[in-house]
């Protein structure tokens, strides 16, 4: 769930240190020992999982700011903190220039690493959920904005590229809640109305003394109360499209009118002299079986057949259960940008549970469960106990709330440090059973044999990388009682 950090830095033992504060805070790591090899990650299907990059500057080969450049030349939106051991201002000011979104001397302390991880990340989230709502408000939606990876999900994609292509009335199908109107947006923007009007008319919610005026609008004194010209939804959505939901509650009258807009391009406003001809594109949904309401009447055959040239079914959320997870960590960061949160994911054994719901209210029920629990979650990952609805699923499955999930600010309370962590991957640790430090001497000899190890026993490089003269760590193995076979 959470966005992977890559870590780009030539010094192994920094790499293991920041990889060890990232993975307690929850977060997935990747690791480039150079700037070619940061750049090779970010360009591959890896990299789409990538949401922040801890860049140190000082590298051999392609540097750190050139290495910066590249990155922001075509993944423009990715936050990008710059480490360094020896930073001025100028350096920091080339840096923000280029795009980093923080920058930071090292040493640096745990708790900054993990505070600068989660404003970038909030807000690279935030800024997409900005350019998600300005697509949506200029109509301008695509099939990138879709959510779900499932076969199904990639059938109704595909269908709905081709129907993008031209004018054909489309109707779109499928139960409450699947996300028909996304796919009507979707259609929209892969088409060349993209940028035009989208006009929405519920026609389930249109009082039906209201629904002549509301769709096709009215002339000034036409009737009592219209004390002015209307604009019907017909005449806004021209040049664009008018997505018409739940077409099948239309009265019959209303149906008659609709059919002669679909036939002859033009509308009737009330009370006016002539009609009047429209450039629309009609796509409309309904979750009711409209074969089934032309053969009990409540339906016209003929308009079925005019809306019904291409359909389009959207499948229910329990038929593909695969593209829940994907769902709910589009809502988590949805919700945590809208709210202020900072809610990283959903326990396993709860996404479990979550995934073999049938979820009646489809993708609508989902999201409306996950806003909830955004918002009440006391931890940084959403257990059992923010599904309340679910408390017999969860116990029959024997899953509990527990308490919450080990994070490196906790961690850290009792034993401020900068980056040199209470335990190393490799088991070198700093604080004894107690919780005191360790003798200086004690953790030298752990360090030396770590690294003897990592470089296989290679004393130069061993050597290089501690700091110190072969002969200085001869006499460190000495002292420690170390003994080092075919050191090189």
């Amino acid at each position: 769930m959470a966005k992977t950090v890559l870590i780009v830095d030539d010094d192994p033992t920094q790499r293991r240190l920041m990889r060890a504060v990232c993975e307690r805070a929850g977060y997935p790591v990747l690791q480039a020992d150079d700037g070619e090899n940061a750049l090779s990650l970010l360009q591959s299907q890896q990299g789409n999982d990538i949401g922040v990059v801890l860049l140190d500057l000082r590298m051999p080969g392609l540097g750190g700011m050139e290495t910066l450049k590249r990155a922001k030349s075509f993944r423009e939106e990715l936050p990008i903190i710059v480490l360094t051991a020896q930073g001025g201002i100028d350096t920091v000011v080339e840096a923000m220039q280029n795009g980093a979104a923080d920058f930071f001397v090292k040493p640096v302390s745990p708790e900054r690493i993990i505070v600068s991880l989660n404003n970038a990340l909030n807000l690279s989230t935030l800024k997409g959920e900005v350019s998600r709502l300005k697509r949506k408000h200029e109509g301008s939606m695509g099939f990138n904005d879709l959510v779900g990876d499932s076969m199904a999900m990639r059938h109704v994609a595909r269908l709905g590229e081709r129907a993008a292509v031209s004018s054909i009335p489309i109707l779109i199908t499928g139960e409450s809640g699947v996300g028909k109107e996304m796919v009507a947006r979707a259609i929209q923007g892969a088409s060349e109305r993209a940028g035009r009007p989208f006009i929405i008319v519920n026609c389930g919610a249109i009082p039906e003394n209201l629904v002549e005026s509301i769709l096709f609008g009215h002339e000034k004194g036409s009737f009592t109360g219209a004390t002015s010209k209307h604009i019907g939804k017909f005449q806004e959505a021209d040049g664009g499209t008018i997505f018409l939901d739940e077409v099948g509650e239309l009265p019959a009258d209303m149906q008659v009118k609709l059919l002669r807009a679909l036939q002859e391009g033009e509308i009737d406003p009330v009370g006016a002299k002539r009609p009047i001809k429209v450039d629309v594109r009609i796509i409309s949904a309904t979750n009711r079986d409209l074969a089934e309401g032309v053969k009990n009447g409540n339906f016209r055959e003929d308009l079925y057949y005019r809306l019904n040239v291409f359909p389009v079914e959207v499948p229910s959320l329990r038929s593909r259960p695969e593209d829940v997870p994907a769902l709910i960590e589009h809502f988590i960061r949805r919700y945590n940008a809208e709210e202020r949160r900072d809610v990283r994911g959903v326990r396993n054994e709860v996404m479990e549970i979550l995934v073999k719901q049938p979820w009646p209210g489809n993708v609508r029920q989902l999201e409306n469960a996950i806003f909830r629990a955004v918002v009440l979650a006391e931890d940084s990952y959403l257990s059992a106990r923010d599904f309340p609805f679910l408390v017999a699923e969860f116990e029959a499955a024997g899953v509990v709330s527990g308490p919450p999930l080990l994070d490196v600010d906790e961690v850290n309370l009792t034993h401020p440090t900068t980056i040199t962590e209470k335990t190393l991957d490799d088991g070198v640790s700093v604080f004894n059973q107690e919780g005191d430090l360790r003798a200086l001497g004690d953790i030298e000899g752990d360090l030396i044999k770590l690294a003897i190890d990592v470089y296989s026993g290679r004393m130069s490089e061993v050597a290089r990388r501690l700091g110190i003269g072969r002969s200085t760590l001869y006499r460190k193995l000495r002292e420690h009682g170390l003994e080092v076979k075919r050191a090189s």
